[in-house]
């Protein structure tokens, strides 16, 4: 069986979607009062990110029949590598306390402008 980018997008999407809402509700429940509130809205940031960019893929995968070109495909894979680098970063920082985890977050922030301005290109 081949599996489409479009398919692949949306089960990476879906995927992000479920880590997303448990990582939400372990950070609202399991880690209120365990973490300084600061951290707690690094952790709370992370959540944030990571459903947008859940959304954006599965919105990508639905689209991408009337999207041709390797850029749609650059956005899917930016989204989700700023997924794991942008957010992962964010969760590690605030469970570990570790403020250098807080040097590679742009990188995943990076990792979503060029997947918005891929699918700006893919679009326009």
């Amino acid at each position: 069986m081949i599996v489409t980018m479009d398919r692949t997008f949306m089960f990476v999407g879906a995927l992000m979607g479920f880590v997303g809402v448990g990582l939400g509700a372990f950070g609202a429940h399991g880690l209120k009062g365990r973490l300084p509130a600061e951290m707690l809205a690094v952790f709370e940031t992370g959540v944030r990110y990571q459903m947008y960019h859940a959304l954006a893929l599965l919105a990508l995968g639905a689209m991408m029949s009337r999207l041709d070109g390797r850029a749609v495909v650059v956005a899917g894979w930016s989204f989700t590598a700023g997924i794991l680098i942008f957010s992962g970063s964010l969760y590690a920082l605030a469970l570990s306390g570790v403020t250098m985890l807080g040097a590679i977050t742009p990188i995943g922030g990076v990792a979503f402008l060029i997947g918005w301005i891929a699918l700006a290109i893919a679009a326009f």
